[in-house]
């Protein structure tokens, strides 16, 4: 049976006598081969847990830009990324990506000021709306039958509005798209059916989202805060 996923697996094929960043990271000294979701894949884990950065060289190696936009604009404030995009292998499915995107959280000012600067008009007036009503704006625009790739897409979201971006999400899942996404919330990660891997210091392993760290102590705080919070004063 063909295979109808953009990227079914991504492989790492380390370079000899790798040192220094990223090799590093204990996630990417252990990555092998991951198998993608046809719908949506999720990365988590700790800050500096290497989720991002293999989420960058994802993006980098489909053609797109490291700080954000999609295949048809390329923009550098700082060139910052590691060489790990050159050393990763896709295995893809027979249909390709009508759209092509990666998001990041952290530059997106820089993307959305790049974007009215050229005149492009993904959604109207970027700059004219809140940090999280921008981000559902671009999420609304988005077309079918998409690859795209979000890294911490909740950090201008307040609760209810992540919601409204699983809802888009499964909108667009429903139209042939697929999303890798790296995240810390435990609302994104209710999302059914998915992969979902836990980068840590033991390597990568797939886990059922609602068994995650994310979700049992977003769950424990919100149970017990006075608990916690005596806690953690102590």
């Amino acid at each position: 049976m063909l295979d109808s996923r953009f990227i079914s697996k991504l492989r790492l094929e380390r370079p000899e006598n790798a040192l220094g960043h990223p090799w590093d990271i204990p996630a990417l000294q252990a990555l092998d081969e991951l198998e993608l979701h046809p719908g949506v894949t999720f990365f988590i884990g700790e800050n500096g847990s290497g989720k991002s950065t293999l989420l960058e060289a994802l993006a980098l190696n489909v053609g797109l830009n490291a700080e954000g936009g999609s295949q048809q604009h390329r923009f550098s404030t700082r060139d910052t990324h590691s060489a790990l995009h050159q050393h990763l292998q896709l295995a893809r499915g027979w249909r390709r990506p009508k759209e092509r995107f990666f998001l990041r959280a952290e530059s997106f000012y820089n993307t959305s000021s790049y974007f009215q600067d050229q005149g492009v008009t993904l959604f109207p007036e970027m700059h004219g709306r809140s940090h999280g009503e921008a981000f559902l704006a671009l999420m609304q625009s988005l077309k079918p039958e998409g690859l795209y790739l979000f890294d911490e897409p909740e950090s201008a979201l307040s609760p209810r509005r992540q919601l409204v971006f699983l809802v888009e999400m499964h909108r667009l899942i429903a139209r042939g798209c697929q999303f890798v996404i790296a995240t810390h919330s435990p609302i994104l990660l209710c999302y059914q059916p998915c992969l979902c891997y836990r980068f840590g210091s033991d390597g990568i392993e797939s886990i059922d989202p609602r068994d995650s760290d994310h979700v049992s102590l977003t769950r424990s705080v919100l149970m017990n805060p006075d608990q916690v919070m005596k806690h953690l004063k102590e």
